[in-house]
């Protein structure tokens, strides 16, 4: 809105002109028709002067009326347990749901009950190819929610073939902590190596590399607590550590006070232009056992129970490597993915702890094992992908101290006989939509020195509910 002593000013302008000019002759119709333009331009702007105070005066009044404050309003109070109960009904609780529905049709030229990693101690429940014919395979159930600003959780149950449920993932974790740090407490897949900490149904191909089965039991979930720190740097640099109960193999419950488990780990990633990005990590892990019992056979043929206590150390390199044209993985994309174990074991190996044969005998033990796998999956056009991977074991050769002292022979441990298992896998799937896939696989798996097994699945995973994202 214009002042008024600036329409003024501008009024009094036009008039001066007027006024400059000079007295010409009264017959002189160029001057005449001058006068007639600034007589009515004067008149132009007074009429403007009045509709804009008018204007202004109205505003003054109503802006007048509006200074008395108003009263103020009474606070809403602080909501309780009760009342969010009585007021919220069904929404009161209501966290991110998530299905995973997954099965699996399995054709095994060899019997899965015979199945062994040779040379390795087995461990955990998801070792083999698992039954022959169709198969419910595993399912997930999550629930998640915030707890409140500072803290969310998550329950992710595992449903399995045989009817039974257990707890994947219970935890709680923090959302507010500065500086890039993140703590997470309860049961949780641990961040060591690259695949560790995804859930099997993200898998690429239908079962775990061999390294996973022979040094993780399948998969690592610790009960305990994580501590993150995510770097500010454009470059992905994350460091953390866990402590754990250590009951989860190669551990196992030792009634035991204190830590029982104890992991580190280190990520790095970046950016290679616009198409590609890496990410490699290091990771330890270090747990205890005591009793850990595994079933053998001696040189008699004997079904015998052997235990082993004592500590192991084990070491992960991982790496990643991820292509997209231009970043947009939709139409096509390329992902390279390896990593290597290198584990040692030392403590105390007891010989047939039920005296199921000659007699219960201990003496020292110790092994130096690696493994390794590399896999490489290519989407050729959307919705469509294949993919190859490769493992490789080395069992090494343990020293066993009933065999070094003459009480017992490398016969009577053959579960533990040197040997290096191995794996072709190549798979097709399908997915029609970002919410279900189906998948085909062919194996050929010498796990075992006097036969191939080959295998054929059939896998379908279907997604309902809310998901998360997942990890790079």
């Amino acid at each position: 809105m214009m002042k008024r002593p600036v329409l003024a000013s501008a009024v009094a302008a036009a008039s001066l002109a007027a006024w400059c000019v000079p007295a010409p002759a009264a017959d002189n119709p160029e001057l005449s028709q001058m006068r007639e333009e600034i007589r009515q331009m004067k008149h132009d702007y007074e009429a403007r002067i009045r509709a804009l105070e008018a204007r202004l005066q109205a505003a003054e009044t109503q802006a007048a009326t509006q200074t008395a404050p108003a009263p103020p309003l009474a606070p809403t109070p602080a909501p309780t347990l009760a009342t969010a109960a009585a007021t919220g009904g069904a929404s009161a609780f209501n966290p991110e749901v998530s299905l995973i529905l997954g099965g699996t049709y399995a054709n095994l030229s060899q019997d899965p009950t015979q199945y062994r990693l040779q040379g390795f101690v087995p461990g955990g429940d998801e070792i083999g190819p698992g039954k022959r014919g169709f198969n419910l395979g595993e399912s997930e159930l999550t629930l998640r929610a915030n707890v409140d600003p500072r803290f969310a959780g998550q329950l992710t149950f595992s449903l399995a073939s045989d009817n039974t449920a257990s707890v994947e993932e219970a935890f709680f974790e923090t959302k507010a902590l500065s500086s890039g740090i993140n703590l997470r407490g309860g049961r949780f897949l641990s961040s060591i190596g690259y695949l560790n900490n995804q859930h099997a149904h993200v898998w690429d191909f239908v079962d775990a590399p061999l390294a996973y089965q022979a040094f993780l039991g399948g998969q690592f979930k610790p009960d305990g607590l994580q501590l993150k720190w995510l770097a500010p740097t454009e470059r992905f640099i994350e460091l953390g550590m866990e402590a754990g109960s250590g009951a989860a193999f190669p551990g196992n419950d030792r009634n035991k006070n204190g830590i029982g488990s104890t992991a580190l780990f280190a990520h790095v990633g970046d950016d290679i232009g616009e198409s590609a990005s890496w990410r490699a990590g290091l990771s330890y892990l270090r747990t205890g056992a005591s009793d850990r019992t595994y079933a053998d056979i001696d040189r008699s043929g004997t079904g015998v129970t052997n235990a082993i206590s004592g500590h192991a150390n084990t070491w992960i390199v991982d790496g990643v490597y991820k292509w997209a044209p231009n970043g947009n993985a939709t139409y096509t994309n390329f992902k390279l993915q390896g990593e290597y174990f290198h584990r040692k074991e030392s403590g105390t190996l007891t010989y047939d702890t039920l005296a199921q044969s000659f007699g219960t005998a201990a003496g020292a033990y110790a092994s130096a094992q690696s493994g390794w796998y590399v896999q490489g999956v290519y989407q050729f056009r959307p919705a469509w992908r294949t993919g190859l991977r490769y493992d490789r074991l080395n069992a090494g050769t343990p020293e066993i101290g009933l065999v070094s002292n003459g009480a017992l022979s490398a016969a009577d441990f053959q579960r533990l006989a040197s040997y290096k298992p191995a794996r072709t896998s190549i798979m097709f799937d399908y997915s029609p939509s970002e919410f279900s896939r189906f998948r085909l696989q062919f194996a050929r798996d010498r796990s075992r020195p006097e036969v191939t097994d080959r295998q054929v699945f059939l896998q379908y995973i279907m997604s309902l509910g809310a998901h998360g994202a997942h990890n790079f």
